[in-house]
């Protein structure tokens, strides 16, 4: 496997990280690198639900993606299955410290070839994802 781990520190609650990320109106907003916008046909958040979107990046392509929300633990982790391909696995920890919340974004690939191929894209994806979900928790909790 090849995996890779990110992290950012997030100046609120874990109950305000943790809503920005079940709520399915919210995820759709940050979900993805810079430029990308999301249409979700389905957002099971549940153990077990399912997630089906599209991903439109600002290249003005489309990317299908079917997930699978394989474990929950509110308010501390959600562990994403993504199955189409590329696979693998996401776990999104969040754990309270004296500044706030630190998410912790830890990406695995089955294959190491595809996760070695795809790096240059994921690891500055992966810091973005984390920097759109902190402006989304300070955006709704902001207003």
């Amino acid at each position: 496997m090849t995996t890779f781990n990110t992290s950012r520190q997030i100046s609120a609650t874990i109950v305000q990280v943790f809503a920005a990320i079940s709520d399915p109106v919210r995820l759709a907003r940050w979900w993805g690198p810079n430029g990308f916008t999301n249409t979700f046909t389905i957002c099971e958040f549940e153990e077990g639900g399912r997630w089906s979107l599209v991903m439109h990046g600002p290249d003005g392509k489309s990317y299908p993606s079917e997930n699978r929300f394989a474990a929950i633990e509110v308010p501390t982790r959600v562990i994403v299955e993504h199955a189409s391909q590329p696979t693998y696995r996401l776990t999104i920890g969040l754990e309270p410290t004296d500044a706030g919340v630190l998410v912790t974004w830890s990406q695995a690939f089955e294959d190491p070839e595809v996760g070695r191929r795809l790096e240059s894209i994921v690891v500055p994806a992966n810091d973005q994802n984390l920097k759109r979900l902190e402006h989304e928790v300070f955006y709704v909790a902001g207003s």
